[in-house]
C-alpha cells in the first residue's frame, strides 16, 4: 500500500523521523533538531552532497554539513566566488574574474578590464553589490539538465570556458547555478541563499586581489592574511609557464593533439630540470654551504627532487651524500600523542633532535658518525654504516621538517641552504574553479599508497584530514624560510594520474566516511582526458607515484 511518508536517519544526532513525501532537507533539519558549532551549508544523503532545498523523495540517511568541515569549507568558498562573479557582473560586467590558488588563508584572484587591474574604486563597488545582494538573501538555483542543453545555454551566455569545460564530461545530465538571472558552473556543492556568505573580504594583494574567507573555527571572523611573498613568487613563475605553453585550464590540455602533448611534456620536464639546475647553482656558488635541507608537505615529491638535484650537485663537481631524517624516529613508547590521543609521526619531536643535531655536528668536523635505521617492523633502532663528510661533499637531508629551524638549531644558518618542495597548480577547470594544490597532493598519493603500501584509496583519504593539520602545525608556516622553492607540479599532471587513479577511486564503498570525498575527486577526473603511462619519462617526478621511475628508492 503506498504512503506518503518516507523515513529519515540523522547521523549528526542519531535521530530517526518519518516526514511527509517531498519534505525539503532544510525541513527535515529543523525537525531533526540538529545542533551544530557552526551554520549548516549543506548535506550528505545516502552519503552524496545535496542543497538544502532539495526534496526528499524516499528514506534516506541525513548528515548535515558544517561550514566548518572540509567540505563545508568549500563549499562556502565556492559560493563566495558565485556571489563575487554575480556582483562583478551586476558593476562591471565587461570585467574578467579569475580565481587562480589558495595562498595567504585566503584565494588568489585577478579582475581586470581589458586586461588591465581594476581600480580601488571599482574594487570598492564590487564590495557594495556583494554585501547588498548578501541582505537581500537571493536564492542560489540549481538547475540539472541535459548536458547538451547546458552547453548550448553556455554557448548562448558566450561562455565558451564552461561549454568548452562540460564538453569533456561524460554523463547525460549536467547541472548549473543561477544567482539573481546571472548563470554559472562550479564543481562543487553551493549554499541555497545569499544570507549564508555574511563573512567575506575582497582585498589588493601583489599583483592582483585575494578573496578573505572564515576561519577554519570561527564562522564569524575572518582568517588573518599571512604575507607569502616566495610562494606567490613561485605561483607566478608557474602562471609564466602556463602562458608559455598556452595552457591555462584543462580543455586547453585536453585539446592538444598527440604531436602537441608530446612537445608539452617534454617543455614541462625541461622547466623542471632548469629550475633543480639553477638550485644547485645557487648551493655550488656559496662555499660555506655543508648542509642542503628539502621539505615540502605529503606527496610533493621530496624524494624525487633530492636525486635530482643531487644528480645537479655531482655534474656541477659537488659530491652529494644523504641522510634520512627518517632514520632518527624515536621508538613508539617516546612518540608524542596528538590531541586525540594517537601516536603523532606528524611531529617535529617524533625525532631525536639531540641524537640530529650531535651527529650533524659531528660530520661538518670531519668526524665519523654511525647513523641509526630505523626498523620500520620491529619499531627499533639498529646501526647504519659508517659515515663521513670530506671536504668537496655536500649533505643532502629530506624530510618534512627541513625547514623549521629547531630541527638543526645546533647547526650555523651559514652553513645550510634550505628548499621547500610542493605541488603549486595554478592549471584550473575554467576561471571559476581552480584545481586545489591539496587535491593534487592526495591523488599522488592514494596512487603510491595503493601501490606500494597495499593501502586502499578509502584509508588514505581517511588518514588525509590528520596529514593536512600536521602540515598545518609543522611544515606551512615555515616555508617562507626556504632559500628556494620548487614547484613539483606538471601541466600534465592529472591527465597521467586520472588512469591509475579512477579504478582505484572506484573501490571506495558507498556505506565509507570516505566516500564523499572519492566521488569528489572522480568528478574531477571526470573533465580530465587521460594521456598514456608510457608517455611519462622515467626521470620525471611523476614516476614517484606512478612507478618506473629511472630513480632507485
Amino acid at each position: 500500500m503506498a504512503t506518503n511518508r518516507i523515513k529519515i536517519i540523522c547521523k549528526n544526532n542519531g535521530k530517526s523521523i518519518e516526514v511527509p513525501f517531498g519534505t525539503t532537507i532544510s525541513e527535515a533539519q529543523l525537525l531533526l533538531q540538529v545542533q551544530t558549532e557552526s551554520p549548516i551549508v549543506g548535506a550528505l544523503i545516502n552519503n552524496k552532497p545535496a542543497c538544502l532545498h532539495s526534496g526528499l523523495y524516499n528514506n534516506k540517511t541525513i548528515e548535515f554539513i558544517e561550514q566548518n568541515s572540509s567540505i563545508g569549507k568549500r563549499i562556502y568558498v565556492r559560493s563566495l566566488v558565485f556571489l563575487l562573479y554575480k556582483a562583478i557582473q551586476d558593476t562591471y560586467p565587461q570585467a574578467r574574474f579569475r580565481v587562480e590558488y589558495a595562498i595567504s588563508n585566503g584565494y588568489y584572484c585577478t579582475i581586470t578590464i581589458n586586461k588591465e587591474r581594476i581600480s580601488t574604486q571599482q574594487l570598492a563597488d564590487i564590495k557594495n553589490r556583494a554585501t547588498q545582494l548578501v541582505e537581500q538573501d537571493l536564492p542560489i538555483e540549481l538547475f540539472y539538465e541535459p548536458r547538451q542543453q547546458t552547453i548550448q545555454l553556455f554557448k548562448d551566455n558566450n561562455d565558451t570556458g564552461v561549454s568548452n569545460l562540460l564538453e569533456y564530461q561524460k554523463s547525460y545530465y549536467t547541472y548549473y547555478y543561477q544567482l539573481g538571472g546571472t548563470t554559472d558552473f562550479y564543481a562543487d556543492l553551493l549554499v541555497p541563499s545569499t544570507k549564508y556568505l555574511t563573512q567575506f573580504d575582497l582585498c589588493a594583494y601583489f599583483d592582483g586581489f585575494l578573496i578573505r574567507v572564515p576561519q577554519k573555527d570561527n564562522a564569524n571572523q575572518l582568517e588573518e592574511i599571512i604575507q607569502q611573498r616566495k610562494t606567490y613568487e613561485i605561483y607566478k613563475e608557474h602562471v609564466n609557464w602556463c602562458n608559455l605553453m598556452g595552457i591555462n585550464n584543462i580543455t586547453d590540455l585536453n585539446a592538444l593533439t598527440k604531436e602537441q602533448r608530446s612537445t608539452c611534456i617534454k617543455v614541462a620536464e625541461a622547466l623542471h630540470e632548469k629550475k633543480i639546475a639553477k638550485i644547485a647553482e645557487q648551493i655550488v656558488e656559496n662555499k660555506d654551504i655543508r648542509i642542503v635541507l628539502i621539505a615540502g608537505p605529503s606527496s610533493s615529491g621530496k624524494t624525487t627532487t633530492s636525486k635530482r638535484l643531487s644528480v645537479q650537485l655531482a655534474a656541477s663537481g659537488v659530491r652529494p651524500r644523504t641522510l634520512s631524517l627518517d632514520n632518527y624516529y624515536l621508538t613508539h613508547d617516546k612518540t608524542p600523542l596528538d590531541e586525540f590521543g594517537e601516536l603523532d609521526f606528524e611531529s617535529l619531536y617524533a625525532l631525536d633532535l639531540p641524537l640530529l643535531n650531535q651527529q650533524l655536528q659531528q660530520l661538518i668536523a670531519g668526524e665519523t658518525i654511525i647513523p641509526p635505521i630505523f626498523n620500520f617492523k620491529t619499531e627499533q633502532r639498529e646501526q647504519g654504516k659508517p659515515m663521513q663528510l670530506n671536504e668537496n661533499e655536500i649533505l643532502v637531508i629530506e624530510g618534512i621538517h627541513g625547514l623549521n629551524p629547531e630541527l638543526t638549531a645546533s647547526i650555523p644558518e651559514k652553513l645550510k641552504f634550505k628548499v621547500y618542495a610542493s605541488a603549486l597548480t595554478a592549471l584550473s577547470l575554467n576561471d571559476h574553479n581552480w584545481i586545489s594544490a591539496s587535491d593534487t597532493r592526495l591523488l599522488r598519493r592514494i596512487i603510491r599508497d595503493y601501490k606500494y603500501r597495499n593501502y586502499p584509496a578509502y584509508k588514505t583519504i581517511d588518514r588525509w584530514p590528520s596529514v593536512r593539520r600536521g602540515e598545518d602545525k609543522w611544515i606551512f608556516p615555515f616555508q617562507e624560510n626556504a632559500d628556494a622553492m620548487f614547484n613539483s607540479s606538471l601541466l600534465f599532471e592529472l591527465a597521467s594520474i586520472k588512469r591509475q587513479a579512477e579504478p582505484i577511486l572506484n573501490e571506495v564503498p558507498q556505506d565509507s566516511d570516505s566516500y564523499p570525498e572519492a566521488r569528489r575527486l572522480l568528478h574531477l577526473l571526470d573533465f580530465v582526458v587521460g594521456i598514456p603511462y608510457s608517455e611519462i619519462p622515467q626521470t620525471s617526478l611523476l614516476r614517484e607515484f606512478l612507478g618506473g621511475s629511472g630513480f632507485r628508492y
